[in-house]
């Protein structure tokens, strides 16, 4: 009797033992995957904003998997197409080109996932949000910011002593990446703010050139063609972002001119530049503030619930694309314009960049003041 009990003893416990190598596995499964497809982490923001929202995540107990594309569209898809097998039920995208990611997301959304275009759009209706900056916002600042450094005043477009119809403004632009539709978004809203200036003969835009990967080198070599194309006459630089308006300023020293050129992103480069006096304007977009709203996005989605801050576009007026159909619910959020005016309580006393950062190799006794501490907090 007792070795027939100590028998049965051994045979629950065995059995239990193998129940709880089945069931240790699918406990080690219960956190929802969630994946974060990036273009690149060349541009120093996307390596940033993956920390954030990586930890965000992850605080509220999703399982994370991220990638990034070094560039290239098809990479991006294929990293997208494997996180779905993995069994990812939402991705936050930054697509490197918003009509081929739009084939992966169509895949993605088909299986059920729920999609985040992240700062820049894709080109299909089967995301569910659409996050980003005020795009011709950012193109208002850019435009404004240099007319003025050139002596205009931007609401007002009448001539200077040394602007005039005689003598205008010869102007470059150098914009993103052909294949990001927030490209083209920048663009019309510095036409937005310069066509009243060409239509007065005051500004004569004499080159416009879209760089790919908005790659610095490429810049400099687009802005170096420029200007033997030009015999050096060129006035000013509106640049659609830091990498680009730093690579302008390496051929315009190069040729020693110094003209006002905009940037975008408020880099650690382009600030420091900025404390220099050499970019003119740069855009701030904090994307500490985006990063944890995209995140809270997916996590509302995943809830089966909603974001009554979101609104209804169609995707037509938002890729300028007139034979896409279909609505986008999106989000977009404040931009803040960066000069030497401004940039200690915009970037510094915000905590955007650090105080050596922005005044790295400036002299002590050229800076302001340093701050005990970054004390400010982003607004939402």
């Amino acid at each position: 009797m007792f070795g027939k009990l100590t028998r049965l003893v051994g045979a629950v416990l065995s059995a239990v033992f193998m129940l709880s190598l089945l069931v240790m596995p699918a406990l080690a499964q219960d956190k929802i995957l969630v994946g974060l497809s990036f273009s690149d982490f060349e541009t120093p923001r996307w390596s940033e904003e993956n920390d954030i929202m990586t930890a965000a995540l992850e605080e509220l107990g999703y399982e994370v998997v991220s990638q990034q594309a070094s560039h290239d569209p098809k990479v991006q898809n294929d990293q997208i197409a494997n996180m779905v097998t993995q069994g990812v039920k939402a991705i936050i995208i930054v697509a490197q080109d918003a009509d081929a990611a739009a084939t992966a997301v169509d895949e993605a959304a088909r299986e059920g996932v729920v999609v985040i275009a992240y700062d820049r759009l894709i080109a299909t209706p089967n995301i569910a949000a659409y996050i980003t900056f005020g795009l011709t916002k950012v193109g208002n600042g850019q435009a404004d910011g240099v007319l003025k450094a050139l002596g205009f005043d931007p609401a007002n477009p009448g001539p200077t002593d040394m602007w005039t119809t005689e003598n205008p403004v010869n102007l470059v632009k150098l914009e993103g990446d052909p294949g990001d539709n927030n490209a083209k978004f920048f663009e019309a809203g510095q036409d937005e703010i310069l066509q009243p200036f060409v239509d007065a003969g005051l500004v004569t835009i004499v080159a416009r050139q879209n760089i790919a990967n908005w790659d610095e080198t490429n810049a400099v070599i687009a802005m170096e063609n420029i200007l033997t194309s030009q015999n050096n006459e060129v006035d000013a630089v509106i640049a659609a972002n830091d990498n680009l308006g730093l690579g302008a300023l390496q051929a315009l020293s190069a040729q020693q001119l110094s003209v006002p050129v905009s940037g975008q992103d408020a880099t650690v480069p382009g600030v420091n530049s900025i404390a220099k006096g050499q970019l003119t304007v740069t855009i701030l977009k904090d994307y500490r503030v985006m990063a944890p709203q995209a995140v809270q996005l997916v996590d509302t989605f995943l809830k089966g619930e909603t974001d009554p801050e979101l609104e209804s576009f169609p995707l037509a007026d938002l890729t300028g694309n007139p034979d896409l159909t279909g609505e986008v619910m999106a989000k977009y959020l404040p931009v803040t314009q960066v000069t030497i005016d401004n940039l200690y309580e915009e970037v510094v006393l915000s905590g955007f960049q650090s105080y050596d950062d922005v005044y790295q190799d400036i002299p002590e006794t050229e800076r302001p003041p340093r701050p005990p501490e970054a004390t400010e907090e982003p607004s939402s």
